[in-house]
């Protein structure tokens, strides 16, 4: 059904729609849940996304889901829709307790291995791109650091563990 209306025209609805529910969010306070997820490919880079809407800095693939709907269900459809990303290893890493545009927010961190290569749906994902650690694009915003830095000193610790047997 989407593919019906032009992407141009598609994105700008995305536009307003956020704008539309950070006010929604910060005027009735309602709970929302998130996911993300730390996707990585084979030379173990991670997965950051741009969207069409909203701040234009890299974040985290992901999206919002409903209170019953599954995060781990929820993280695999969103990439599906909007990377046409399936994953593999899929594990949740932490869930974090937050206040997003006023709201209280719970969001899901997922990681996981990136099964194919990302194509932006060009309507709410634009761009698309592993990144190394070393080459990630500053700033991101805190909370995605803060992220990142929960998976990579994660990884650090399994790593240490494994060579250590």
């Amino acid at each position: 059904m989407q593919r019906l209306i032009p992407a141009a025209l598609h994105r700008a609805l995305y536009r307003a729609a956020h704008r539309a529910r950070r006010w929604f969010r910060r005027t009735f306070r309602l709970p929302i849940f998130g996911v993300n997820a730390v996707l990585r490919d084979t030379q173990g880079r991670v997965l950051l996304v741009r969207h069409s809407y909203g701040p234009t800095h890299w974040t985290l693939p992901g999206g919002g889901h409903g209170r019953k709907e599954d995060p781990a269900q929820a993280v695999q459809r969103e990439l599906g829709e909007e990377l046409s990303l399936a994953i593999a290893e899929l594990e949740l890493v932490e869930t974090f307790q937050e206040v997003l545009s006023g709201a209280p927010h719970s969001s899901s961190l997922f990681a996981g291995i990136a099964v194919g290569e990302p194509r932006p749906d060009g309507r709410e994902v634009i761009a698309a791109r592993f990144f190394a650690r070393t080459d990630l694009p500053q700033p991101l915003p805190g909370p995605i650091q803060q992220r990142l830095d929960l998976w990579f000193g994660l990884a650090a610790s399994r790593e240490g563990h494994s060579s250590d047997s």
